[in-house]
Order: C-alpha cells, then structure tokens, then sequence
C-alpha cells in the first residue's frame, strides 16, 4: 500500500514537472520567437524589393535640375510647336537612338491608337503623351499642365530595356538588362545648351558633339567628366559597353576595373554621371594627374543640402541584387 502511495506520489509530481517544462520550454518560446522575426524578415525584404523597384525605374535623383534646367534638353524633345525649340522629338526618333517604351504604361487607348495608327509615331505630341504617363524608360518629365517643363533621368535609363512584345522598343521591361541601343551620346547631342559640358571640359561645342558622337549604341564614357580623355591612346572612343545591372549578388567590385562596390558605383553615378543631388566622397578624386577635371570641380567632395540618393542606396542595392 505504501509502495503504490509513493509510486503514485512520484508520478504526480513527474507530470506537474512535465507540464511545467511544456509551458516553459525555452526552446518554444525561441522558436515563437523565429517565426515571428522570420515574417519580419520577409515583410521587410519584400518592402525593400518594392522601394527599390521604384527608385531603380522613376527616381530621378533631382537629375531634372541638369538635364532640364541646364541642358534644357526637354525644350528640344517638345519641339516649337509645344513650347520648346526645333522641331522636336517624335517617337519614332526616339526608338531610334535606343529609348524604350513601357507598353505596360501605356494606356489602352493609346496602345490601340499606335497599332491603328490613329497615334501618330512621328509627331513629337506623342512623346509627350508618353512621357506624361511616365512610359519613356529611365526618362521622367516633368509638366506644367500639358507644358513639358523640365526632365530627369533614372537609373532604368542605361540600366533597362524592354522585351518587344508590342512593337520593336515598346514592350514589357527588363529591368537590369543593359539598354545595348541607347545611344546616349546622341540624345545628349539634341540638348540647345550644353554650355555645363563645354564649360566643364574647357572644350568648345564641336569639340563635346564629335565626342558624344563617338559613342554609339550601348556605350557610354563615365570617366570623361573626371579624366577629361575622351579617346584612347589608339585614337579609339574611351567609352565602353552599359554594364548589366543584375546577377550581382556575390559580386564585390562592380565595375569593369574593380573601382568600388555596388553601392559605391550607385553613389558615383547618381551624383557624378545623373547629376543628381546627393553626398559622395572620394579622395581618390582629388588626384590631378590622373583625374585633372574630378580634381578641378571637386567631384570627389559632393555634398548637397537637400540629400536625395544617400537614403535611397539601401533599398536600390537590395533590388538589384534580387534580380536574377
């Protein structure tokens, strides 16, 4: 009797302990503890992917302020007829020298005027149209009712292409894709004032359109604003390839000669090559033997009152290392 008195005691008294580390089992709590930071994790790098997204294709960067203001390169797109200069831009020049169209911003309407041709391809008004519904990749304007009033660029710019499932340049995007027939040097080439060009190099007008027209589809100079060489010792353009802009998780120094990171290479061009307005610093720069315009104009020491790419690198990296 008092065998199983005691038996039973012991038994009790193991199930309450039992109970008890069922309740306050650590290794629960932690694993409560995962799950929930785990969908925090996940919440926060879709969030990522989205900001990211967004800046990637339609953050100018404040870039309007030198492509717009400076260049007025938005007068030559909207031509005399819409408040501009010239003759203006139609789409079919602009698919020409390389730009792409969203189809996918394209409203119905007008994608159905394009196919019938109700929309006139060669009338700068339809670029205009375009722009105005944000469909020219990497190219924001900016209005003032129907009145385009200034334009920047965004990093799809150089950074994207389209997959010509509507019509040759007009289609779905692929971000990250290098645009292989933007040819920057020409559009740049249309700007009525490219005074900050010819000022910056200490070069006249003929002098900075020979160069820009040395480029070509899908090349670009990024070290002529800092060196100042526009051609190479055999006498060759220096500009080189647009780089692709995805499968570079993993990848350390970005650039073609091992210059800096990913996120470095996003604050160089954004404040150097976009012109946008941010902080970059890079006393590397300041070598006048080999960067005698960098060291000139201070591009290495770039520091602006009203920040707009240092806050936006993070999101803008974990994008681009997300595409495939």
């Amino acid at each position: 009797m008092h065998y199983r008195l005691a038996l039973g005691a012991v038994a009790t008294l193991f199930a309450c302990k039992t109970a008890g580390m069922q309740e306050t089992n650590p290794e629960r709590g932690a694993s409560s503890a995962s799950t929930g930071q785990a969908s925090q994790i996940d919440e926060n790098a879709k969030r990522m992917v989205a900001q990211g997204r967004d800046i990637f294709r339609d953050d100018t960067f404040g870039s309007e302020d030198y492509f717009g203001a400076a260049l007025k390169l938005h007068q030559a797109i909207a031509g005399e007829k819409n408040g501009g200069v010239g003759g203006g831009v139609s789409p079919k020049t602009a698919l020409s020298v390389g730009l792409k169209v969203d189809a996918e911003r394209v409203p119905g309407p007008v994608a159905a005027g394009i196919k019938s041709g109700a929309v006139s391809l060669d009338d700068p008004a339809s670029t205009l149209a375009l722009l105005k519904v944000n469909a020219v990749v990497g190219v924001k304007g900016m209005f003032q009712g129907d009145r385009l009033s200034s334009l920047g660029i965004t990093c799809a710019f150089c950074h994207s292409t389209v997959d010509d499932s509507f019509a040759p340049g007009i289609g779905k995007r692929l971000d990250g894709w290098p645009n292989r027939d933007l040819n920057v040097g020409a559009i740049v080439s249309l700007a009525p004032d490219l005074s900050p060009i010819t000022k910056l190099l200490g070069v006249d007008e003929a002098t900075v359109k020979k160069v820009l027209g040395s480029w070509g589809p899908g090349k670009f100079d990024a070290e002529l604003n800092v060196d100042g060489k526009a051609f190479r010792p055999d006498g060759k353009a220096a500009a080189t390839l647009l780089p692709a802009a995805f499968g570079l998780a993993g990848v350390n120094l970005h650039t073609y000669s091992g210059w800096g990171s990913v996120t470095y290479w996003n604050a160089y061009v954004a404040n150097n090559e976009m012109q946008g307005k941010g902080v970059f610093f890079d006393p590397r720069l300041d070598d006048r033997s080999k960067f005698p315009v960098a060291a000139r104009t201070g591009f290495g020491h770039r520091k602006s009152n009203d920040d707009r790419i240092t806050s936006k690198l993070a999101a803008l990296q974990f994008y681009q290392l997300a595409i495939p």
